[in-house]
């Protein structure tokens, strides 16, 4: 250190400096923990979750093994925040869906924009599709639940549909489990086109909008059965 940085602390300047050097510190913590992402993202490729060693995502991001630990406890919980991470991908993408399908047809608007995004943030989608039926419970469940949010905000999306208004809650939530379900394969299927190909790209995005026009069809003179809506009241009662 030279002089002058021994005289600031000698006439206790360093205090001053503390919370930069504090802040400094868990910025290059936020970094590192974001570098360990990173490789582990670029490990993955066509890899499971399971098939990961804290060594290898360590040597990719250029940290020693026990430097993982520090920001994560385990593999599973690296996961965990791959898991995170890609959900709020797949949450702005429905927030872009949305926003789309209010300036025209909604189902051309949403098949195009989830292409779009589908192609621009792969490794998340496709870690999506793999995990969720993946080796780590814990990450298969935080998917799931994230799925399950998903529809249930698009449940309240649908309800703003003139020929879907005399649908009741669960109805609602029927729906838009089957538009989920439906649009799994076309996330799959825009995955297994390597590369740009607009001719096979436009042959999943036409699909894609078959299977949810076949879907709003059958909603819009759908009526489910007394016992049912009964059951689902009797569910949201307790």
């Amino acid at each position: 250190m030279d002089d002058a940085a021994d005289g600031r602390r000698l006439s206790g300047m360093a205090v001053a400096g503390e919370p930069a050097a504090s802040a400094s510190r868990v910025e290059r913590k936020q970094r590192t923990r974001l570098t360990l992402q990173r490789a582990a993202w670029g490990l993955l490729g066509d890899r499971g979750l399971v098939s990961l060693s804290l060594r290898e995502v360590a040597k990719r991001a250029g940290v020693v093994p026990t430097a993982f630990y520090r920001h994560f406890q385990s593999i599973e919980e690296l996961g965990l925040a791959l898991a995170q991470e890609s959900a709020r991908t797949l949450h702005a993408t429905m927030r872009a869906v949305r926003h789309a399908a209010g300036r025209g047809d909604p189902i051309h608007a949403s098949v195009r924009v989830l292409r779009e995004h589908v192609r621009t943030h792969e490794d998340h989608f496709r870690f999506l599709v793999k995990e969720r039926y993946g080796g780590v419970e814990r990450v298969r469940f935080a998917i799931d639940v994230e799925l399950r949010l998903l529809a249930r905000e698009l449940a309240v999306d649908l309800a703003r549909f003139p020929a879907l208004r005399e649908l009741g809650t669960e109805d609602l939530y029927l729906v838009a489990d089957l538009v989920v379900a439906a649009l799994q394969p076309t996330v799959v299927e825009l995955l297994d086109t390597r590369g740009p190909d607009e001719e096979a790209d436009g042959r999943i995005v036409d699909t894609a909008r078959e299977r949810l026009r076949l879907i709003a069809l059958g909603a819009a003179h759908w009526r489910g059965s007394p016992s049912y809506r009964a059951g689902g009241d009797q569910s949201n009662r307790k």
